[in-house]
C-alpha cells in the first residue's frame, strides 16, 4: 500500500514540481556548474543504488557523510537548499524507480561501517531507504549510529499509513534540521 503512495506522490511531485526543479537546476549551474549530486548509497537488502540530490557543496568536496564534511564546503545556494530541504527533491526520481520510499531510514554510504553494523543487527536494510522518517524529524543523524539504527528499527516496526503521512507532513512543515555538518550551519 505504501509503495502505491510512494509511486503516486513521486510521479505527481516530479510533474508538478518540474518548474521548481528546473529553476533550482539553472541556479545550480551558475552556483557550482554541476547542479546535481550523485552518490552510491546502501539500499534495500544492502543493494547499491545511485542517489541523486541537488548539489549543496562545492564540486571538489570529499565524498563523506554530511556530519564529517566541513561547513566551509557548503555554497550559499546549498545552505538555502539544505535549510528548506529542497536539495532532496531529485530523490523523487529514486522513489519513482522503487529504489527509495518517501518514508524510511536515510540511505547511508558503504564506508559507514559502524552504522551498517548497527543497522544489520536490527534488520533495517529489509526496507527501502527513505527521504524522511522518524530519525530525521527528531534531528537524529548519522553521527550517532547506534541511536539512528534503533530509531530506524522503531519506525519500521511501527510504520502505518497515518505515521507515513505524519512524517511527510512534519518534514514539509520544517520539523528537523537536516544532516549536521562540521562547524554547523
Amino acid at each position: 500500500m505504501l509503495r502505491v503512495f510512494d509511486f503516486t506522490f513521486s510521479l505527481f511531485g516530479l510533474i508538478f514540481g518540474s518548474p521548481v526543479l528546473l529553476i533550482i537546476y539553472c541556479i545550480g549551474l551558475a552556483d557550482t556548474g554541476s547542479p546535481l549530486f550523485k552518490q552510491e548509497r546502501v539500499g534495500r537488502n544492502k543493494k547499491p543504488f545511485t542517489l541523486v540530490k541537488f548539489r549543496t557543496m562545492k564540486v571538489d568536496t570529499e565524498s563523506v557523510a554530511s556530519h564529517l564534511a566541513s561547513s566551509s564546503s557548503i555554497t550559499r545556494l546549498g545552505g538555502f537548499l539544505r535549510k528548506t530541504k529542497l536539495d532532496e527533491l531529485p530523490q523523487l526520481w529514486n522513489v519513482l524507480k522503487g529504489e527509495m520510499s518517501l518514508v524510511g531510514p536515510r540511505p547511508n554510504l558503504f564506508n559507514q561501517e559502524e552504522l551498517i553494523s548497527e543497522r544489520e543487527k536490527l534488520s533495517v536494510y529489509g526496507v527501502r531507504p527513505g527521504i524522511t522518517g522518524l530519525a530525521q524529524i527528531n534531528e537524529i543523524d548519522m553521527s550517532t549510529p547506534e541511536l539512528l539504527a534503533q530509531t530506524d528499527a522503531k519506525m519500521i516496526e511501527e510504520i502505518s499509513v497515518a505515521s507515513y503521512f505524519k512524517f511527510i507532513l512534519q518534514t514539509v512543515m520544517g520539523k528537523g534540521s537536516g544532516d549536521r555538518v562540521e562547524g554547523g550551519l
